[in-house]
């Protein structure tokens, strides 16, 4: 039995979990405050909210991120993981992400697998939870050095796999008739405004535009947006650029601020090598027809590095390599 752990913000990491799960062998049981996925096939144990208006110490003098005292939310979800454990004995399980999960299974005498978010993780608690994991799993490809900025080298513990998405990578991609500029925004949290959008619109009338996100058209289904995408404009949130690099699209990408730098570390990476993305601090209000000419001359092709379609197949090895330091 494999136990795997999904934070509830967003939309990254439940959608990493999925793949990443069906790529193991035996059964996997989710762990979450999400509502179970149609898409889940193994057990899931449903745990209480620790969301609190009022937190009180909630990081411990920096040595956690979210335990506040008092609060009664925390208490049900640590004890109905601990009581999972207990029950089920699971050889190992992955957190994607929190630290205080990780360390209550590692107090348990459980392997933990953790799921390292990009950004500037030196704080105490980020080095607990990398300090008590066996393994620690890096959704980038090798080539993408520094998405871990200035923590000390994790040597054989770090294990770059590749972008996970949703989609399996196209090796046959091609833009749409004409020239299509398509505006990949988030569940929410970013400047793509649809005033900002709209005046975007206007200064390149020539371009077809298409806005999706919070912000703009909402689509749980994506693909076919991106792949008919002459440019995509994305933030630098991780799935958003697994996604658009395995519909091989080129990209304009402007990070997002983010607790820890997260998007800001990702563009860097991403504007200090070779990859197929034009790199902006900000959404520009000018330029975007000289923008989006350039960009489309990226060579696309180069996103295979990034995600080759098997980064939830490396994770995979790594969790079962982890689980077998346990006796069935």
């Amino acid at each position: 039995m494999i136990g795997y752990y999904i934070h509830h913000h967003g939309r990254g990491h439940l959608s990493r979990a999925i793949a990443i799960a069906s790529a193991l062998d035996g059964p996997v049981t989710g762990l979450s405050s999400l509502p179970r996925p149609a898409e889940w096939t193994g057990a899931w144990v449903p745990l209480d909210s620790d969301e609190t208006a009022a937190p009180l110490d909630p990081d411990a003098g920096t040595m956690l991120h979210w335990a506040p005292l008092g609060h009664p939310g925390l208490r049900a979800r640590m004890a109905r993981i601990a009581r999972w454990i207990a029950d089920e004995r699971p050889r190992a399980l992955v957190v994607d992400v929190s630290v205080e999960v990780a360390v209550l299974a590692r107090l348990h005498g459980v392997p933990v697998v953790t799921v390292a978010m990009p950004g500037r993780r030196t704080d105490p608690a980020h080095e607990l939870g990398f300090g008590v994991s066996t393994g620690i799993i890096g959704a980038w490809p090798p080539e993408a050095t520094g998405m871990l900025a200035g923590l000390p080298p994790l040597g054989e513990r770090l294990h770059a796999v590749g972008a996970i998405s949703r989609f399996a990578p196209s090796s046959a991609a091609a833009p749409g008739p004409g020239r299509r500029a398509v505006v990949f925004g988030g569940a929410g949290g970013d400047g793509f405004t649809a005033e900002a959008i709209s005046r975007a619109r206007a200064e390149a009338p020539e371009w077809d535009w298409m806005h999706l996100g919070a912000n703009g058209s909402w689509s749980d289904d994506p693909w076919e947006v991106l792949r008919t995408a002459s440019v995509v404009i994305t933030h630098a949130g991780e799935s958003a650029i697994a996604e658009v690099a395995a519909a091989r699209r080129p990209a304009v990408v402007i990070p997002q601020p983010r607790p820890h730098d997260e998007q800001h570390v990702t563009a860097a990476v991403l504007a200090g090598a070779d990859w197929p993305a034009l790199v902006l601090p900000e959404l520009p209000a000018t330029r975007w027809p000289e923008l989006l000419r350039a960009a489309s001359r990226l060579d696309a092709g180069r996103w295979q590095a990034w995600n080759d379609g098997r980064g939830a197949e490396r994770a995979a090895a790594v969790i079962a390599a982890a689980a077998e330091r346990v006796p069935a």
